[in-house]
Order: structure tokens, then sequence, then C-alpha cells
């Protein structure tokens, strides 16, 4: 993804939920994407699928090729195909697909009065009508039981109310990947379940990327999270990357004064204090000069205010870890 920004309309004239994001995403590679709500993390993801709100509208590049040995549906000589571009008539035949999503809240994702069998089977047969219904209840079970749901045949005929949470998110789990896609956006797909079940659908999502060799972009607000699943995180704020790198260095060595408060902030085992960000994410609207962050953080100096700070090199010889802070090699 080469600059990707996202506009939306609004009575006070247009605002970027998304401004100028980059990033790769590797064959069997888990991209953790962190940050309050508000910073865009969302929005991003809606972008790569085709799914903004009527009147938006985005810039950049947003490009996917098929892994090695893999058709991506339309595009099969290997060069890819820019995402952003595509007409809507593209864009509903490369999501389920070539990439998929699983929304944050299953019970408004699922349709209520359709038998959940009936809905994976739709995501089948909207791209490949000419299968047999034999073949289709097959493969509808078969992505059931993929997706570890218990007894999916008795299950295939519930309704998403007659499911627990857990269930309803592992049956939209079964919907995203029963075409074959080979990026899957996980959408905050814990947060509405309960701690034991959250670790399951974690656990879950870790071995579907494995078995299937999927690329993952995994939202959430959870760094615990991001730490189990992640291979790389990036860090947004107000609709910018702020930081990313591999997930460990970012954990161990933060660099960016956000990064340093998300971590702060987060409940650990050990007794402590647990240090809030004061503040909120400020209106997309009314964003303060130069550093979006700069009104909240501790390390703020006049500097900060001049412009937007570039992405720099955390340490020396690692390209891996940047951060936009103007402090990032001096004094931090």
């Amino acid at each position: 993804m080469r600059g990707l920004s996202v506009e939306l309309p609004t009575p006070n004239g247009w605002v970027r939920p998304v401004n100028s994001v980059s990033f790769a995403l590797g064959e069997g590679e888990t991209l953790g994407i962190v940050g309050e709500s508000g910073s865009g993390k969302t929005m991003l993801s809606l972008a790569l699928m085709g799914l903004l709100p009527p009147g938006a509208r985005t810039s950049g590049e947003a490009w996917l090729r098929a892994p090695a040995g893999r058709s991506n549906g339309s595009h099969e000589n290997g060069s890819g195909e820019n995402l952003l571009a595509e007409s809507l008539s593209e864009m509903r035949a490369a999501r389920g697909r070539r990439i998929a999503m699983i929304f944050q809240e299953p019970m408004t994702a699922l349709n209520p009065v359709m038998r959940v069998g009936a809905q994976v089977a739709e995501a089948i047969r909207a791209h490949e009508p000419s299968l047999a219904a034999k073949e289709i209840n097959r493969r509808v079970l078969e992505a059931l039981e993929r997706a570890s749901v218990p007894e999916p045949k008795r299950r295939a005929r519930q309704y998403a109310h007659e499911l627990s949470g857990g269930l309803r998110q592992r049956v939209t789990i079964a919907m995203a990947l029963a075409a074959g896609p080979s990026v899957l956006i996980a959408d905050e797909p814990t947060t509405a379940l309960d701690v034991t079940v959250q670790k399951q659908i974690s656990d879950l999502l870790e071995n579907l990327r494995r078995d299937l060799r999927l690329s993952m972009l995994f939202i959430t607000h959870d760094l615990g999270v991001v730490a189990q699943v992640a291979d790389r995180v990036a860090v947004m704020y107000a609709g910018r990357v702020v930081e990313q790198g591999p997930t460990g260095e970012v954990l161990r060595r933060p660099a960016h004064p956000y990064t340093i408060g998300l971590l702060h902030a987060a409940p650990r085992l050990v007794r402590e204090k647990i240090e809030a960000i004061p503040g909120s994410v400020p209106p997309l609207g009314a964003l303060p000069p130069g550093c979006a962050f700069g009104p909240r953080c501790s390390r703020h100096i006049a500097e900060c205010d001049a412009a937007v700070p570039e992405l720099a090199t955390v340490i020396a010889g690692a390209e891996t870890h940047r951060a936009r802070c103007i402090r990032i090699g001096g004094d931090t």
C-alpha cells in the first residue's frame, strides 16, 4: 500500500480519517494495526474492501498480487491489481475471492433471517455460481469445520441468534474464508467476546493463517493480542502511522510517545498504577499544527508544531523500525 488517503465530506468540509498510509504485507504474514477509536483503523480496512460510505474519495495505491501458484481471480498473470482503481463490479468479484474481512460485531454482520449455512453458501455461490447444490453444501460444512464450529451440520441449520458470540464469530470466519481469499482483514474480531473465547478465536486465526498461508491485517486496540498474533505492528494516530516495525522490537523499545503511552495504559499482571494518556484523539476537522499528538504529549516542544514529522529510523541500520517523531535520533 502506497500513500493511501481517505477523505469524507462533512458539513464543515472534507476530513481525512486515513492520511497517506503506506505498508507492505507478505504472504503468510500478520500485520497488526493498533490505535484508539478514531485513529482510522476501520476506515483503512473499508477502503481496501471497497466499502467506504457514499461520497468518500480515495487516493494512493493498494496493490494486491496473488501468491505464487495461486490464482487471484481475474488477474492471473502475477502483475496484481490496484484495489483503489477497481470498478464496482471488479470489487464485488474481489471481495471474498481475493480479499476478505471479518467484522467486529458478528451479530450485525450476519443476516438474522437466514440460516448461517445459507449465508456461507451465498459466499461460495457468489464466486462459483455453476457449482451444484451438493458440492456447495459439502463446501459449507468444510468451511464450518475449518473454523472449528462444532456439529457443523446442526449449526448450519440454525440462525445467528441461536448461537453464542464465539460461534457467531466462527461462522463469520467460515464465510470469509469459504471462497479461498489470500488476504484476510480481521477488524477487532475478539473485542465483543469473553476473555476465554478471545483466546480461542485468536488461536484459530493464527492456525488458519499458518495452514492456509494467509496474509492477515489484524486490527485491534489491544497490544496484548498484537504481541500474540502479529509479526509486525503499525501504530496509527489521527489517520497516520506514527510507528511501525517488528512487533517484538516495537513493544520492547517503543520510540513514539503515543506508543509509549499505549503501553503504560495497558493493564498488567504486576500490581502497578495504570497511566492513562491525557486528552483524546483530536477531531479530524480540527487537527493541531505539526504533530497531531503534540497537545497530549509530555515531551512536546515548540518545534513539534512546525510541520508533520516524517517517519524516521529509530536505530541506525535498522530500517524496519521507524517512528514519526522529530526527537528520534536526538534527545528521546
